[in-house]
């Protein structure tokens, strides 16, 4: 049996025709570029999440950005970020001229060490926190709040992995001073392409944001800023307005797969498997377990028709782009670890139970030889 990491195919099969049909309209009516798609998904993607503002952007990677930027970061700021995420996260930070100023993963979670968080906010050079909900669970915000708000700094979301998450009671992008999503394809929520969003409650944020993703323009061929070209396309919002009534549906299956795997690995000799914090409501962009001899049981899963993904492999803080940093090895050792023992089973609301019970059953088998050998 072949098991595919990601069958976006399997999900936009049923939606075909209506997505077809809503490309047509953008087509007849020749607006292309943050119209009324983009409009009408920003109203949508605010109210699903309880917040006020939806800035539709180009990619979640700006939308941190612009993010940053809204905030007042520049030279000589620094930002924390965990050492555990995709480089993006600290990316959007160097991009304004700040330095990430990173810290470890929890050891259960492998979202941001809050402890270590909070230790680091006390800097003065640092202006605020980038709480990551990795893999689609969200991180421990309101100690992050409560430090910040005591030490004047702020709390972003990267929320790039986390559409429709809960903490406590409450939806992730509400909750720090902004949150940047990301609708990349193969995201719970998927464009075809690239595109982004960002949500606030903060008014003034929100407008900042809007002039920021179009040439700093408070109105046409009138700029208070230096800007960019950050907008939404209208096929984009066309087609996430077609998506989004389905993605509470897509992400309930989606924990159902996530249950089916935890029953059927739970016994399972060293494999450490996802671990649902007593806040969070997890949507699992990613199914991450942590296994021993993870190289030689990556090979075995793939020999098995299985595609499995590494998310990610090489920590932050050891990437070449920020050797200059002068990071090694054992600076972050929770990271570092993660880094060298995860795997990410196929994940996706269309799974059926044949293929779960045919990964799971084909991990077991793959972690024992592997662990023998």
């Amino acid at each position: 049996m072949n098991v595919p990491f990601l069958d976006l195919g399997a999900q936009h099969r049923p939606l075909r025709s209506e997505i077809l049909a809503a490309w047509e309209e953008v087509y007849d009516a020749t607006r292309f570029v943050g119209s009324r798609e983009v409009k009408a998904f920003e109203s949508s993607f605010a109210e699903a999440h309880e917040t006020a503002h939806c800035v539709a952007v180009s990619s979640g990677t700006d939308a941190l950005y612009l993010g940053l930027l809204g905030l007042g970061v520049g030279p000589g700021d620094e930002v924390v970020v965990p050492a555990n995420t995709f480089i993006a996260t600290a990316e959007a930070v160097s991009h304004t001229g700040a330095t990430p100023r990173f810290v470890d993963c929890d050891p259960v979670t492998k979202n941001i060490d809050v402890g270590r968080a909070i230790a680091a906010l006390e800097d003065p050079k640092v202006k605020g926190v980038i709480g990551v909900h990795l893999y689609g669970q969200p991180c421990d915000l309101d100690p992050l709040h409560e430090a910040a708000d005591r030490m004047d700094r702020w709390v972003m979301e990267d929320a790039a992995q986390a559409h429709l998450a809960r903490y406590k009671d409450r939806s992730v992008g509400s909750i720090g001073r902004l949150a940047g999503f990301s609708f990349y394809p193969g995201k719970n929520l998927g464009a075809p392409g690239e595109g982004g969003a960002i949500l606030t409650n903060d008014s003034a944020l929100a407008e900042a944001m809007v002039e920021l993703r179009d040439h700093g323009q408070t109105k046409k061929y009138h700029s208070s800023r230096i800007g960019f070209n950050s907008r939404m396309h209208e096929i984009v919002g066309a087609t996430l307005n077609v998506k989004l009534p389905h993605l509470a549906r897509w992400t309930e299956q989606r924990r159902a797969v996530a249950d089916r795997y935890s029953r059927l690995l739970s016994d399972g000799d060293g494999i450490q498997l996802p671990v649902d914090a007593e806040w969070a409501y997890s949507v699992y962009h990613l199914f991450v377990v942590h296994v021993p001899n993870r190289d030689r049981v990556t090979e075995l899963m793939q020999a098995a028709g299985i595609s499995v993904g590494l998310h990610y492999p090489v920590p932050v803080h050891l990437q070449q782009a920020y050797a200059s940093m002068g990071h090694a090895m054992g600076d972050f050792p929770m990271a570092e670890e993660s880094a060298s023992s995860l795997l990410s089973l196929p994940m996706y609301a269309e799974l059926t139970d044949e293929q779960i019970v045919y990964v799971a059953e084909t991990l077991l088998s793959a972690v024992e030889r592997a662990t023998d050998e």
